[in-house]
């Protein structure tokens, strides 16, 4: 009995090799071919475009915690967990779900990732960025030097609806942007939208980009290109999106004289890859990914039985796709990659390669401007053309959206030139090149950017005006981030997003020239309808969701001052992305007041601009804060003003402190509603912790009082009284996070005293036995993760420091940690401990060879486990643990029998 792909793959002769038959009777074999060196047989590119919009606050240069991500801190964390991280450890299971490998899908996948993306994971996980910047290094040892990676234009701009300097910049900075991470020149580039038209394609073999891949429905018409003095065959018309995907294909510029083409050799031209339609939008909105048997089925019926050598079978899709829009399809991927694709012969390469070995023999004219997603060109970004349209909103607003940005963009172009003339040799090759700063901020980069490119030596408030007008540009660019056009509503979060770049760079015009452009950007978006009535237009959006959430230097200043009462800051504290120097603090408390006055520097490590402060922060208990800020006048009137407070404040009254602090500061007053999300989140929970300690007193007494109760009704199957069964969750949860967080404190001493770690583990064990009879379920994310890095940290010790002597006790303490963890239903996830011991047992038992493991591993080495010599039991001992985090060693283990 077959399955469908089972069939496919029998019925098509051509699926394992594309070289000729050999004639029959022929018994001599025909010389291998190397297909990573000659075009040969079927060759297998899955491309991932992996991409999120920039959405960091423009005045923090940070992403603040956005709710609709929950349990997540942002998209970008949520979607990094699902998606990014797991397909950098793609696990391949056998049919007993232990894992047998751990695959680098980037190291398989062709894939471009978004500066704006890798900005984010440099910061936030190292470890998964380091592993792509790998993937495209090795990829490029398999492939004869040519990476997986390719460039994509700088922040998902819509290139054709680009002037001619935006279309250079968004390619020069995603070039730099590529070239400063991976090491190399790109030699594809990725288009937002696949959205193309030929002055696009101008400025890309301008640039020395190689090629780019195209949705089919992009090509117009095809033909070979023949040979030398041969005639030029008949156009094929593909308008349809009929064009054959599995060959690259060469597209000549037109001449720029207004003939069709360019003649004679020096031709201009880049290739052109063609995705497979119908498989990539199946990858995308059907089953495919649910098994890669049913993945290579699929790619199977593609291949085109023509009898040439090779061709190439083309996909691609948003790379969100493997495990963020379908879970786990990443597993999917990494076994097609390591078993099915190299079981039939075909090999996984990437489009570089493919050009390297298999040259264009066809060239491809395209459609005048088109991109992927717009039936309509590209009026997705500009019109209402029904695109992401549907029930009754319109999307109006797109056209006079773009139309107000384009002035903007005009205005401050108009700023920039006049104002940068006097800082900058060329202020267009500075804003080239001003990249290189929004990679490195450091001091010693942004001189070296200075000497470079100043018309003379600039004095630092010169240089500050030159960093802003460099940022004015930055954020004109960010402003037209496609995703701000393609959903049906301007007050989404990503319109509202790109609306906020214009802000800021309406304010840095403002810094820099003293021009005020904000009002005549209100009256345009006026024109722009919006399809909710509380903002009735543009106009509505920006005043309610974006003038709201600008941030000044003071707000920064208050910040620093209300969160001082709740942390120690030491002479330097980074806020966000300002640097705040300490000039001068105290810190009084008289009954329930506190009163913090201090001096302090600002400096923004983006434009270097400074100012100094003086702050007054009273606490008057609770959740109430008065905080006053001004600028610094002179160490005289700073020491009168604070010693005045301080005075005030022997009083003991709120009133006459607050009076004190009117009158020596002048403007507004701010509290803890002006502090940024995170902070006043953390500050809340402070405030909160005196009254959840009282709460869990209570409902502890409850449950202690009331347990034989709960019992009683367990026992003769009544549904417990709510009040009880909460109380019950509520005093199980605090004891177990107790625990938890202790177990967590003393686990560096652990392996010098196990008592205090059995002392902990014992009682998460009797919670995990008391909440099993209490039927109690206990909703703990930060145990979870506390739990599962307690158990990464004690494997981590297992593995690289343990003493022989103390080995099954630490297995046992590790073992119970797991277990406890199960038990209490936390929904732990043992995916890095499984990663550090796969890693291990592949890098050091299999690096030896087998079957002499005991003796492969040599005592005292840093990178290894102290066993003894020649003591197999301690070595099977710890292969027994592999099954515990469910890794495959029955291989190991049998062959220590």
């Amino acid at each position: 009995m077959t399955t469908p792909s089972d069939t496919a793959i029998m019925l098509n002769p051509t699926l394992s090799t594309l070289t000729p038959e050999k004639t029959p009777g022929t018994r001599t074999e025909p010389a291998k071919v190397d297909p990573i060196k000659t075009a040969t047989g079927v060759y297998v590119s899955i491309h991932g475009h992996f991409y999120q919009p920039p959405r960091e606050n423009p005045y923090l240069d940070a992403i603040e915690r956005q709710p609709s991500a929950s349990p997540f801190h942002d998209w970008n964390e949520r979607i990094y967990h699902e998606c990014y991280r797991p397909n950098a450890y793609a696990r391949v299971f056998n049919d007993s779900g232990e894992v047998v490998g751990i695959v680098n899908n980037y190291e398989y996948l062709s894939f471009n990732i978004g500066a704006t993306l890798m900005t984010w994971l440099e910061r936030y996980d190292m470890e998964v960025y380091n592993r792509i910047i790998e993937a495209d290094r090795k990829s490029a040892q398999r492939l004869n030097g040519h990476g997986n990676a390719i460039a994509q234009v700088y922040n998902h701009i819509i290139i054709p609806l680009a002037n001619e300097r935006d279309k250079y910049t968004q390619i020069r900075w995603g070039k730099e942007d590529f070239r400063s991470r991976f090491g190399r020149d790109p030699e594809g580039m990725w288009l937002a939208e696949t959205a193309v038209d030929y002055p696009t394609l101008e400025a890309l073999v301008a640039e020395g980009i190689k090629f780019i891949i195209l949705a089919p429905s992009q090509a117009q018409r095809c033909r070979m290109i023949p040979p030398e003095g041969e005639p030029e065959p008949d156009w094929i018309e593909v308008g349809g999106a009929q064009i054959d995907p599995t060959r690259p294909y060469r597209c000549f510029l037109p001449d720029p004289q207004g003939g069709d083409t360019q003649e004679g050799d020096n031709r201009k031209s880049i290739d052109i890859f063609f995705y497979d339609g119908p498989i990539s939008r199946d990858m995308g909105f059907d089953d495919l990914l649910n098994n890669s048997h049913n993945l290579l089925g699929r790619l199977g019926l593609a291949i085109q039985g023509d009898g040439r050598p090779s061709q190439l079978l083309s996909v691609a899709t948003d790379g969100e796709t493997f495990g963020h829009h379908k879970g786990g399809t990443e597993k999917c991927l990494a076994y097609a990659f390591v078993s099915e694709f190299p079981k039939h012969g075909w090999t996984v390469t990437n489009f570089a390669h493919y050009l390297s070995i298999s040259p264009p023999a066809w060239e491809v004219q395209l459609k005048p401007v088109t991109a992927w997603s717009c039936a309509h060109g590209v009026d997705r970004w500009q019109d209402d053309c029904g695109c992401a349209g549907g029930g009754s909103w319109h999307q109006k607003w797109r056209r006079p959206l773009r139309d107000s940005l384009n002035w903007l963009r005009d205005q401050l172009t108009d700023i920039y030139e006049e104002q940068g003339r006097h800082l900058f040799l060329d202020p267009w090759q500075a804003r080239d090149e001003y990249i290189k700063i929004v990679r490195d901020r450091s001091p010693e980069n942004i001189d070296r950017f200075f000497r470079h490119h100043q018309t003379r030596p600039l004095t630092p408030l010169e240089q500050v005006d030159g960093l802003r007008l460099l940022e004015m540009q930055r954020h004109s660019l960010l402003m037209y981030t496609s995703c701000g056009w393609f959903f049906e509503e301007l007050s989404r979060p990503e319109g509202v997003q790109i609306l906020r770049y214009a802000a800021r760079a309406i304010e840095l015009a403002g810094d820099v020239a003293g021009v005020q452009l904000e009002r005549e950007f209100i009256a345009r978006l006026a024109f722009a309808p919006s399809n909710v009535d509380a903002f009735k237009d543009g106009a509505g959006v920006y005043r309610d969701l974006v003038q709201t959430d600008q941030i000044s230097l003071e707000q920064v200043a208050a910040h620093y001052a209300i969160s001082g009462l709740f942390t120690s800051y030491g002479p330097q504290q980074r806020v966000y992305c300002y640097d705040a120097y300490q000039r001068d603090y105290q810190l009084q408390r008289m009954g329930p007041l506190t009163l913090g006055v201090g001096q302090l520097q600002l400096v923004s490590e983006i434009t270097r601009e400074s100012v100094d402060l003086v702050f007054a922060v009273l606490h008057l208990g609770g959740w109430d804060f008065h905080c006053s800020i001004q600028p610094f006048t002179g160490r005289r009137a700073y020491t009168q003003m604070k010693e005045h407070l301080f005075g005030v404040l022997q009083e003991a009254s709120a009133a006459h402190a607050i009076l004190a602090m009117n009158e020596h500061f002048d403007g507004k007053s701010y509290n803890l509603r002006d502090l940024f999300a995170e902070e006043r989140h953390r500050i809340m929970r402070l405030l909160s912790q005196e009254t959840l300690m009282r709460l869990d007193q209570l409902y502890s007494q409850v449950y202690r009082d009331n347990y034989g109760i709960m019992m009683g009704f367990h026992r003769d199957e009544l549904p417990v009284p709510k009040e009880l069964q909460v109380a019950a969750e509520i005093a199980l949860g605090h004891r177990c996070m107790e625990s938890v967080l202790g177990l967590e404190q003393e686990l560096g001493i652990a392996q010098g005293d196990g008592q205090v770690m059995s002392g902990h583990l014992g009682e998460l064990e009797a919670i995990a036995t008391e909440a099993e009879h209490t039927r109690c379920h206990l909703y703990l994310p930060e145990a979870k993760v506390i739990l599962e890095r307690s158990i990464l940290r004690s494997l981590w010790d297992l593995l690289h420091e343990a003493q022989p002597e103390l080995l099954e006790a630490d297995i046992q303490r590790l073992e119970r940690l797991i277990a406890v963890g199960q038990r209490l239903n936390l929904g732990l996830s043992l995916e890095r401990s499984q990663e550090l011991y796969f890693y291990w047992l592949t890098g050091q038992l299999d690096r030896h060879g087998l079957p002499s493991l005991d003796t492969t591993i040599a005592s005292g080495s840093a990178e290894s486990f102290a066993v003894s010599p020649g003591d197999p039991v301690q070595l099977r001992r710890l292969l027994l643990l592999g099954q515990t985090l469910r890794v495959h060693v029955s291989p190991q283990l049998e062959q220590l029998r």
